[in-house]
């Protein structure tokens, strides 16, 4: 048997999946989730996910044929992932499906496109499918929190894939739509229940969604959430959640903010970090270009000319940038559209879907939308506007290099954003290549932003000397003083 899950308990599980190996390899299949549940009763089999690896060799009987963790799925699961030419586990379902089966808590980090949402999502479906229970109305046994629309509606997306021979109920809850069709689906009573934070406190505080039969709970891209602003519903969700339960939480990043929150609400839970074999950064040719802000859309045309960029993501900063750049690259003859927070779930959805299907070869999207597009063979990331986080730069430039394949980021970076590209680079460790060739090359952009020790350093000088110079020129404050970092470049 597993070991005792810490939900409730005091031993925690251990990440290393041969512990549970050695007990199916056995012929014990009967493993307890946690001390007030049911046992599992697992059929052999074979597992992986959105990410896993797949194969084109001839069909096998993946029965007898399966990978250890994967064997301990249901035969109705593993259909499904043969079905989506999965053969393998990533190594984050590797370290996952084993501790999440067997009911403890867990903090994970690791990278998108490394097969997080299978992780949790298959485990899951597994404890729903072996545990049926009667429905009812406006409750769910298993709540899924994600901080956009995009990654909520893929993260459903999800559960049917794998779900597709089980007979379960889910629903997906956001705002930006009707709630009535959101309502109709909670009368009848779900399984699984994926929600963005705001539309699931609107519809608990109408009365349309209850949370006190649930089982389980996901956040999932926590430390996106808390970017976002949702800890406060966060907290509130937690509140009406019984005390009994499995929390997951999956995130990019452990910041000390994750840290606390997962002490405060998870209970021994497993940690599981994965480090992708090379960096997400270090597999994309990442560039800057050093450009005038009135040059960078004429730098923007000249780079979608070439062949080589047939899938783009664009990056902007404001939203009213995003449709104007749309706009101009529709006149351009550039098939484009734009996705950001200001737009309706329908045509956010329209958009999607054609980027995905090649109708659209351009995407301009703002930062509310990096980690929520998950679109195979995107070759190009460009950020026409640097952004003020370095953390999302990474987030951004993710969207490319997906499944261990290659990409391109380029970087825009006129002379008001050199200090944000300083941040950046301090951030990845690394220095972006940058193109000086191309003909919209702008020197002054180019010249590297006041470090902070010079500028810390000037200020003391100017504190302890205790005097200015009175009739100094007016470029002594700007070059040497300026606190704003990069303000002399401002006129250009």
């Amino acid at each position: 048997h597993f070991p005792q899950s810490p939900v409730g308990g005091e031993e925690c599980c251990s990440p290393d999946p041969n512990i549970y190996m050695r007990s199916y390899n056995n012929g014990e299949r009967n493993h307890s989730r946690s001390s007030n549940q049911n046992t599992f009763k697992t059929p052999g089999s074979n597992n992986p996910d959105t990410s896993i690896e797949t194969s084109d060799a001839p069909e096998v009987d993946t029965l007898k044929n399966a990978d250890p963790v994967f064997g301990m799925l249901l035969p109705e699961i593993k259909r499904a992932l043969k079905k989506q030419a999965y053969t393998k586990p990533t190594e984050i379902q590797r370290q996952c499906i084993p501790p999440l089966l067997d009911g403890c808590d867990l903090l994970g980090s690791a990278q998108t496109g490394t097969g997080k949402t299978a992780a949790f999502t298959l485990p899951l479906l597994q404890y729903v499918a072996s545990h049926p229970k009667p429905y009812r109305s406006k409750n769910a046994r298993v709540l899924i929190l994600a901080p956009t629309r995009e990654l909520a509606i893929q993260i459903r997306e999800s559960i049917q894939t794998y779900g597709a021979y089980l007979s379960i109920r889910d629903t997906v809850v956001y705002g930006g739509v009707s709630q009535r069709p959101q309502e109709k689906d909670m009368r009848r009573g779900v399984d699984f229940l994926v929600a963005t934070p705001g539309r699931l406190m609107d519809l608990v505080g109408q009365g349309v969604i209850r949370l006190d039969t649930i089982e389980a709970l996901v956040l999932d891209e926590a430390d996106r959430m808390l970017d976002m602003g949702f800890i406060h519903d966060i907290r509130r969700i937690m509140a009406l959640l019984p005390k009994k339960r499995q929390s997951l939480f999956f995130s990019a990043t452990i910041s000390r903010e994750i840290q606390k929150l997962s002490e405060e609400l998870l209970s021994n839970p497993v940690s599981v970090a994965i480090a992708p074999k090379e960096p997400t950064v270090d597999r994309i040719n990442q560039k800057v270009f050093f450009v005038d802000n009135k040059k960078k859309y004429s730098l923007l045309l000249s780079l979608l000319e070439e062949r080589e960029t047939k899938k783009v993501i664009i990056f902007t900063q404001m939203k009213h940038t995003a449709n104007k750049l749309a706009e101009k690259l529709g006149k351009s003859g550039v098939r484009s559209s734009a996705i950001h927070g200001n737009k309706s779930q329908t045509a956010r959805m329209k958009a999607l879907d054609s980027f995905r299907s090649g109708r659209l070869r351009v995407l301009v999207a703002t930062d509310v939308a990096a980690r929520g597009i998950d679109v195979d063979g995107i070759t190009h990331v460009i950020n026409y506007q640097l952004p003020k986080e370095p953390e999302t730069y990474v987030h951004r430039i993710g969207r490319t290099a997906r499944a261990e394949k290659d990409g391109a980021a380029l970087s825009f970076c006129s002379a008001d954003e050199r200090g944000l590209l300083m941040g950046i680079e301090r951030m990845i460790r690394k220095s972006i290549d940058a193109d000086h060739d191309h003909p919209f090359h702008c020197p002054i952009a180019a010249r590297p932003a006041p470090s902070n020790k010079a500028k810390a350093g000037n200020s003391s000088n100017t504190r302890s000397g205790g005097r200015r110079p009175k009739s100094g020129p007016r470029s002594w404050r700007n070059t040497n003083n300026d606190r704003r970092g990069g303000s002399r470049f401002r006129a250009a």
